[in-house]
């Protein structure tokens, strides 16, 4: 990850929830989205790289047969723990991306409010690990914050740019408003509603 792991610990450092993901009704109407655009209602595998404190994290707990998440901040990866722990179906884990990537196959990898936080390089080098890890009929979803932050060098617009040229996938879903961008890609271009015989 290319941003420092010190930005982070300031971040949790006596503050449980330091972006408002419980509190904020614009957190929670994200996350409700990012969960209405997943075009398929159950997972075998999902991968959720940058867990922050666990509140996605349990969302799709609901979704899947196994749930794999990592954060780089230990207080991060705690909280995630404690969020999930009655869900033996999930995981966490203590990791540094790119640098570390699990060497399992995923349906579905979450990049939620993450990819600004590495610059190009790494970027292109977590796309590539998301790739490669990902079932022949896997999806990856990303939603990210549209304006520049402080101590990055990619923005939302940029994140999304970057991975709908990398990661080579049909695109599924778009959705983008002021505030964000949210897309889903697959390995196939099956919709929902084929998916169901409805076409």
């Amino acid at each position: 990850m290319s941003v420092e792991d010190a930005v982070f610990e300031r971040l949790f450092d006596g503050n449980d929830d330091p972006w408002a993901m419980h509190r904020r009704w614009y957190e929670q109407r994200k996350r409700a989205l990012l969960l209405a655009c997943l075009p398929r209602a159950r997972y075998g595998s999902v991968f959720e790289p940058g867990c922050a404190n666990g509140a996605t994290s349990l969302a799709l707990a609901g979704r899947c047969e196994r749930l794999l998440c990592c954060d780089t901040n230990e207080r991060a990866v705690a909280l995630t723990r404690a969020q999930l722990a009655d869900e033996p179906h999930a995981r966490v884990e203590q990791w540094r991306l790119p640098a570390q990537f699990p060497a399992e196959r995923f349906e579905l990898i979450v990049l939620n409010e993450l990819c600004y936080y590495l610059d190009a390089g790494d970027l292109a080098r977590l796309i590539s690990a998301c790739r490669q890890s990902l079932t022949e009929d896997g999806q990856v979803v990303a939603c990210h914050w549209r304006a520049a932050i402080e101590g990055c060098t990619l923005d939302g617009d940029a994140v999304h740019r970057q991975l709908a040229a990398e990661l080579g996938m049909t695109s599924l879903v778009r959705h983008q408003e002021k505030d964000f961008v949210l897309e889903v890609w697959g390995c196939d271009s099956v919709s929902v509603a084929e998916g169901e015989g409805l076409r």
